[in-house]
């Protein structure tokens, strides 16, 4: 008699993929209520969300290497429209086992939110954490205009929102990997300085804004505001003693937080 195969409890990255190059990975559960795609920010990666997966235990989840990114780095071309069609082809193969949520970290929010646009049926909810959106409100910043050197501009962004000891504290072949990921943060940091990629007006899916109250807190409170008077369809919240990379540094909040608004938004709908 051969033994029952034991499914992961981790997050895991798997073979079959719906986008040839796209890097997989999942942690599935049984009787799911639902489950929850998160799509990663600049200079990130599927597997940051491993920490999120262990504490969602009625949720299957599945996360991705977005394409330019380490083991979707290949994959190309680049562009917003191309990272949509990615959640798209990834949520399609979701949505015939249940209700489906979105979880994007800052740019990935940005595709989630083009995703919801683009096909209003495939997800129930989009959660969008502190996602760039310069063109509902801008944002000063004092960091200097991009370069053509995008392993420069890896090594300046990570230094700038992690820090400067964590960068050093990386091996060698860990800041290279960073470094190669360079073109595709080039491409995420380029979308955002052209003209506005979608109407937010036009949402028809629940979509939640969620931010931390770091040092940007004032900011993310005004772009909230202003969000739920582009769509009424927008709400926000805040998390307590958040920052940026709040799947790393608040998994247990934040996992609390994905379950609360699954029930308030679509358990009970």
């Amino acid at each position: 008699m051969s033994a029952t195969p034991t499914v992961p409890r981790t997050l895991h990255y798997v073979d079959n993929s719906p986008v040839r190059g796209l890097a997989i990975a999942e942690r599935r559960v049984e009787a799911p209520e639902a489950t929850l795609i998160c799509i990663h920010g600049g200079l990130d990666r599927g597997a940051s969300f491993g920490r999120l997966a262990r504490r969602l235990e009625t949720f299957d989840l599945v996360a991705y290497d977005r394409r330019g990114y380490q083991r979707s780095r290949d994959l190309a071309p680049l562009s917003l429209e191309l990272h949509i069609d990615d959640l798209l082809a990834v949520t399609s193969t979701e949505a015939g086992r249940g209700p489906v949520l979105y979880f994007g970290h800052s740019y990935g929010g940005v595709v989630a939110l083009g995703a919801a646009l683009a096909d209003p049926t495939l997800a129930q909810l989009v959660i969008a954490y502190e996602a760039p959106l310069p063109w509902i409100l801008a944002r000063e910043s004092s960091r200097p205009p991009l370069t053509s050197d995008s392993a420069m501009e890896s090594e300046i962004f990570f230094k700038r929102l992690v820090s400067r000891g964590a960068w050093e504290r990386l091996s060698e072949a860990e800041r290279q990997s960073r470094r190669l990921d360079g073109p595709a943060l080039v491409s995420d940091l380029t979308t955002l300085t052209t003209d506005p990629p979608f109407n937010l007006a036009d949402l028809s899916t629940p979509t939640v804004f969620v931010h931390g109250d770091g040092i940007l807190a004032d900011y993310y409170r005004a772009l909230s505001q202003k969000l739920e008077r582009v769509s009424p369809i927008i709400s926000s919240m805040e998390i307590h003693s958040a920052g940026h990379g709040a799947h790393l540094s608040n998994p247990d909040q934040l996992a609390a937080l994905i379950h609360e608004l699954w029930e308030q938004q679509c358990a009970l709908a």
